[in-house]
């Protein structure tokens, strides 16, 4: 997450879980949405080179999209291995 800092960072982070959770249709606490959100923060933009989709400028709204694509699909792979 470049140019948000620190707070920025918490911030990205909370927002990040929160939408995952909500396009995912789980149930987390605050504490929960912070930590996918910022596991999804480190996974977004691995995820996104790949795919050569990632975003060339740096800023709130930038960090935001890509940390919710990498919650998604941490999610996503975290669903893949609950039981039913």
């Amino acid at each position: 997450m470049q140019g948000v800092g620190i707070i920025g960072a918490i911030i990205v982070g909370i927002l990040a879980g929160y939408i995952a959770e909500k396009v995912m249709s789980r149930s987390h606490g605050l504490l929960t949405n912070l930590i996918v959100g910022l596991i999804g923060a480190f996974i977004g933009p691995f995820i996104l080179n790949v795919l050569n989709l990632m975003p060339t400028s740096a800023g709130f709204w930038p960090s935001l999209v890509v940390s919710t694509v990498g919650a998604v699909v941490l999610l996503f792979i975290l669903g893949l291995f609950q039981k039913r």
